[in-house]
């Protein structure tokens, strides 16, 4: 008889089963199998649970494990019998097990598909979601070794287990006999414990940011001891930002007799503080790091800002060194911003934290801002924080966080975090990577339905320090998935931040229609054109004269704000001349109270040299209603104002230099707030009863058993397709002029002959088609025209293919990208989409909505809705075509690659004339599996 000694070492030890995780109070843990060399550890954190915990483990009083107790604990063969561990710095919290059982209750083998699982976690770590987590990991690997059922029992006053397993969202039994709670659910994964998954992965990697960015304790390590250098520097903006908390400098060359620099606490190690420790700001040369962090772990910090350099920035070695990095970090439960951070900065009034190289602390205010990079995140801090020149005004940053070289803490993270911060209304980021595009494309679309999302991308090229998935899509599919998510794509850090000020002062437009306004009509006009090459509706512009007067405007602005035919306004401005003429801080104060009077519609200026205007649009001038109190044209009104912090919930007006600069704010904000609203109501993904789904699978499978990876034949993805009711014109292959002539008898005239040489497939402006053939005369004299001028027929494949109804011709490509996941395509054929570029795309599964809006999205649309008087197409039927893809892909997720080029759109129909699929192994869905931190 094989024992469990024997098994373990037939089996390998799974290390892909290793995985490191964000807890609900936001440390960290490390999941790993238990091995045969885990003995002591198994001991030492038995003794360390409570004797009530053993009880309700067992069913009996247990107080310690025997040496058969720990051999089985230890020994295991990873497919029958399977242990998890979650340690923190190498040592057990938490350990899990499943043991796979037959019908009869009874150890047993595969084909049996249930398993008995059961928890132990310390009490000192219970209610920190560690069991939540180890299930969803011991459920994985269930899976992955054929087992699809749980089965647990669990005393009646064990509520916390039993809560673990019913909050879980897996289909359930539940049964009471002799004394003994059962359990029995399934571990298909499920709409509901997905959901839960990600709600508890939210709240996790949120808290394990706030523990970063608010922390009641902070040491600086690598505090100089003379003026100047970064950890000195460190050290004195969090002292000159006021932060509240305890503050530590710590430098191992300190004297021993040296209590305090700059009046701060001073110690030689972080060891030597008598008190806890949250956050450490480490900025000591990179080969002092490792020491630091393990000084910072056996402490009991919680999280590290790490500004040192040296790391993967610097090439092969700097990466090692990072992993290395990360790795002992988490070992401890920590987690590391960078490291080559910038640093981080939190301006709420009971943090005041500076923790950064910015020498300023910014203005409070409701933007949160994230940057990979210490460079742009000067550019981005300064620009907000600038009064003159550019977008100008007081306009402040609730959060801002520079990950440099985002070994672990990214703007995933960042934005888990900004999702429900009760003080951040807009998020800017700076992304030069994305490192995870499925989960950031998720995480986007949940936070830009509650707030905006402005970002600017990367050019694709990540930057050498930055770990990044691979991804096959071109930069531009990128994009247009991010704006799919609801993302506010912009090109530049300009651009960032005047999206961003629009966004953060002014309301959502409720539709593309602009009035203009303003002393200038040259500046009203361009104004006007802009508006039009933005997709805006712009009326025609109110040109108040050169003499206009602050009431001028005020009366201007009111009456285009209470027109109902007006979303947003522009008022353009130029210094004045003449007696009378408004002062900078008189004209704000109008604009002010007209745009008061009416909150709901958005109000954005742009002024030529008029400076001061733009602070005094950004300054409360009064908290009274200006048009109520002060009378246009009083002493009263002339008299200059004081200008101060805007009260809380002023909606103050963006003033832009350019007119292009706001026009194209407002085009964001208005393509912003109507994807708002669509995400309203997703629309469904429809049900199609004449799909084969199992018939589909069995095919797979058979065709997969021949190979890896291949492109299937003709027949069979006629076949394949045809299960999802999307049927391909039939071709047959015409290797010689009579095979031509018998496949189109079978077929019935008119036809086509095709040559499909894969140099002339689809290229119909090289000649390799000809089509209405009638007769067999034109058949056979088209097939002496094509060997004539393309060669042989062996190498040009001719196939003859039935004529269908006339209509445009369009290419529907789905593909499962490794980094993004399934992505769903369509343009129109030839030229729009080879040679433009002309491609609209959606990620799998697509809504009814989503696929008409595909349809809608592309330059060349108007092609299919009767541009110039032709006769519109099928739409709806195009519509439905893309959904059956979707499904297909979706369903199936080792269909990695189809194309149907061309889809010929008649005004009744659709006709395939194309298509090949490739098969693969599906890639990995991290998505759908366990919550995990990026591998190190």
């Amino acid at each position: 008889m094989q024992t469990s000694a024997d098994r373990q070492d037939r089996y390998q030890y799974p290390a892909h089963w290793e995985a490191d995780v964000v807890l609900r109070d936001g440390g960290t843990a490390r999941i790993r199998p238990i091995t045969v060399d885990d003995a002591d550890r198994l001991v030492s954190f038995y003794e360390q649970v409570s004797d009530e915990s053993k009880y309700y483990r067992f069913f009996a009083p247990y107080p310690r494990l025997s040496a058969k107790d720990v051999h089985r604990f230890t020994h295991h063969d990873f497919v029958d019998r399977v242990g998890l561990a979650a340690t923190i710095g190498g040592e057990f919290i938490a350990t899990v097990r499943y043991d796979r059982i037959g019908r009869d209750g009874l150890p047993a083998s595969g084909p049996a598909d249930e398993a008995e699982v059961a928890f132990l976690v310390q009490d000192a770590h219970q209610g920190r979601g560690v069991a939540s987590a180890l299930l969803e990991h011991i459920a994985a690997v269930a899976r992955e070794r054929g087992i699809r059922r749980f089965a647990a029992e669990v005393l009646p006053a064990n509520n916390k287990m039993i809560k673990v397993f019913t909050d879980a969202g897996y289909t359930q039994k539940r049964s009471f006999e002799d004394g003994v709670v059962r359990l029995e659910f399934d571990l298909e994964p499920t709409d509901r414990s997905l959901a839960v998954q990600r709600a508890r992965e939210q709240r996790a990697e949120a808290r394990s940011v706030r523990r970063l960015l608010a922390p009641g304790s902070v040491a600086v390590v690598g505090v100089g001891r003379a003026p100047g250098g970064v950890g000195r520097g460190i050290l004195g903006n969090i002292r000159e930002a006021g932060y509240p908390g305890r503050l530590y400098a710590v430098n191992k060359a300190f004297p021993e007799d040296l209590k305090e620099v700059d009046g701060v606490p001073a110690h030689r190690s972080v060891r030597d503080i008598d008190a806890p420790v949250d956050l450490a700001v480490v900025a000591v040369p990179a080969e002092h790091v490792p020491a630091v962090v393990a000084e910072c772990g056996e402490h009991g910090v919680q999280g590290l800002v790490v500004l040192s350099a040296g790391y993967a920035e610097s090439g092969p070695e700097g990466r090692e060194r990072q992993r290395a990095l990360v790795r002992a970090a988490r070992a401890y439960g920590m987690r590391i911003i960078g490291p080559n951070a910038f640093g981080i900065i939190n301006t709420a009034a009971d943090v005041r934290l500076n923790a950064s190289l910015a020498p300023e602390m910014p203005r409070p205010g409701r933007i949160g801002l994230f940057a990979q990079s210490g460079a742009i995140g000067i550019a981005l801090l300064s620009r907000l924080h600038r009064r003159g020149g550019g977008v100008t005004g007081v306009t402040g940053v609730s959060t801002f966080v520079s990950a440099g070289n985002r070994a672990d803490v990214s703007g995933n993270d960042v934005l888990q975090y900004w999702y429900d911060d009760p003080e951040t209304d807009v998020v800017l980021m700076y992304l030069e990577s994305i490192g995870n595009p499925r989960k950031f494309t998720r995480l986007a679309r949940r936070t830009a339905a509650a707030k905006p999302l402005v970002v600017v991308q990367g050019t694709g090229t990540a930057p050498q320090g930055h770990a990044v998935r691979a991804t096959r899509l071109p930069y531009a599919t990128v994009s247009a998935l991010l704006r799919q998510a609801g993302v506010i794509r912009v090109d530049t850090i300009t651009e960032l931040v005047d999206a961003g000020l629009l966004l953060a002062r002014q309301p959502l437009p409720t539709g593309p229609r602009v009035a203009i306004l303003g002393n200038s009509e040259s500046l009203g006009v361009l104004t006007y054109d802009r508006c039009l090459a933005e997709g805006l509706r712009p009326a025609r512009p109110v040109d108040l004269t050169t003499g206009a007067r602050a009431e001028d405007f005020h009366r201007a602005l009111a009456a285009a704000l209470a027109d109902d035919t007006n979303d947003a306004v522009v008022v353009t401005a130029i210094p004045a001349i003449g007696e009378g003429s408004p002062e900078d801080a008189e004209l704000a104060q109008a604009l002010r109270s007209a745009a008061a009077a009416v909150p709901g519609k958005p109000v954005l200026v742009v002024h030529v040299e008029l400076g001061g205007l733009a602070e005094a649009l950004s300054a409360a001038a009064s908290t009274a209603p200006w048009a109520v109190d002060k009378a246009p044209g009083t002493a009263e009104a002339a008299a200059p104002a004081t200008l101060t912090t805007p009260p809380e919930g002023t909606h103050l007006i963006p003033a832009y230099p350019a007119a292009e600069r706001a026009v194209r704010a407002l085009a964001e904000a208005v393509k912003y707030a109507e994807w708002r609203r669509e995400a309203a109501d997703p629309g469904k993904v429809p049900e199609f009863d004449d799909i084969d789904e199992k018939g589909a699978a069995r095919l797979i499978g058979e065709l997969l058993a021949r190979g890896e990876g291949l492109t299937i034949s003709d027949a069979e993805t006629c076949e394949l397709l045809g299960r999802y009711g999307i049927p391909v014109r039939r071709a047959l292959p015409a290797p010689t002029p009579d095979a031509a002539v018998e496949a189109a008898r079978t077929l019935g005239y008119p036809v086509a002959l095709k040559a499909t040489a894969p140099h002339l497939r689809h290229r119909a402006d090289l000649g390799g088609v000809r089509l209405d053939l009638a007769d067999e005369e034109q058949l056979l004299r088209a097939y002496t025209e094509l060997t004539e001028l393309f060669g042989q027929p062996e190498e040009l494949r001719p196939v003859v293919q039935g004529m269908a109804p006339r209509g445009v011709d369009t290419v529907v490509r789905a593909v499962i990208d490794p980094a993004a996941g399934a992505v769903l395509s369509f343009g129109l054929a030839g030229a729009a989409s080879q040679l433009l570029g002309d491609m609209a795309h959606r990620l799998v599964p697509v809504t009814d909505r989503e696929a008409a809006s595909l349809v809608r999205s592309i330059r060349t649309a108007p092609l299919l809705f009767g541009w110039r008087g032709s006769t519109p197409v099928d739409t709806p039927a195009l519509e439905e075509l893309l959904l059956r893809v979707s499904r297909l892909v979706d369903d199936h997720p080792e269909v990695v690659a189809v194309t149907l080029e061309p889809v010929v759109v008649a005004p009744h129909g659709v006709s395939v004339l194309g298509a090949t699929v490739r098969l693969a192994p599906p890639p990995a869905r991290d998505d759908l599996g366990p919550r995990t931190l990026p591998a190190y």
